[in-house]
């Protein structure tokens, strides 16, 4: 549908400007990563440079799982142990160099987003950045930092993050519920950290 526009005395003329929709409730983009930690940042630049490397079309979860483990002492607290933590960056390493070759021609699609997503992010990375946000938002915080992403990424069951978890022998609902856990506790607290 487009705007009409009126002129000097020609008569109404239909503007070039499409009409935009209503803005959709929810964060932008841009708050999005207005709402990121400097460390967090860093997270998904370090995706960004590995998705690159690797030749894969987009951005997914198991990238950003990877910066994450790289990049975070909080995200490698919540794992059990050091060896489950060398385990899953073993398996990330595998499949940066062919491992993963069998994603780099889709879309990481759980099906619950659309598949529209902005360039460079899959679906569902796009969608666990949104999360990681909106957890923040939730704690009270105005930066997302790299647990809320951890867990944003863990919660889609079809993720390909949870995929690599799952190949490395960590129980991501369980992951899941410790930092739930975590969560609580921050709360109830009332320091608002994680």
């Amino acid at each position: 549908m487009t705007r009409l526009a009126e002129t000097d005395g020609v008569g109404v003329v239909p503007s070039r400007i499409p009409q935009q929709p209503a803005a959709e409730s929810g964060p932008n983009r841009t708050e999005v990563i207005a709402g990121l930690s400097a460390e967090l940042a860093a997270v998904v630049s370090g995706a960004r440079r590995r998705a690159l490397r690797d030749g894969d079309r987009q951005i997914d979860t198991a990238h950003l799982l990877h910066s994450l483990l790289e990049s975070d002492p909080e995200v490698r607290a919540v794992f059990d142990g050091g060896s489950q933590v060398a385990r899953l960056l073993g398996y990330l390493v595998q499949r940066s160099i062919g491992y993963g070759l069998r994603w780099q021609s889709t879309v990481e699609d759980s099906g619950a987003l659309p598949v529209v997503a902005e360039a460079g992010w899959s679906p569902v990375a796009a969608g666990a950045m949104e999360g990681a946000y909106e957890r923040a938002v939730l704690r009270g915080d105005e930066r997302a930092r790299g647990l809320d992403l951890l867990a944003a990424v863990v919660a889609d069951p079809q993720s390909r993050a949870v995929e690599v978890l799952g190949r490395a022998g960590v129980d991501a609902r369980a992951l899941l519920g410790r930092m739930e856990a975590g969560f609580e506790e921050y709360a109830a607290r009332g320091d608002g950290g994680c």
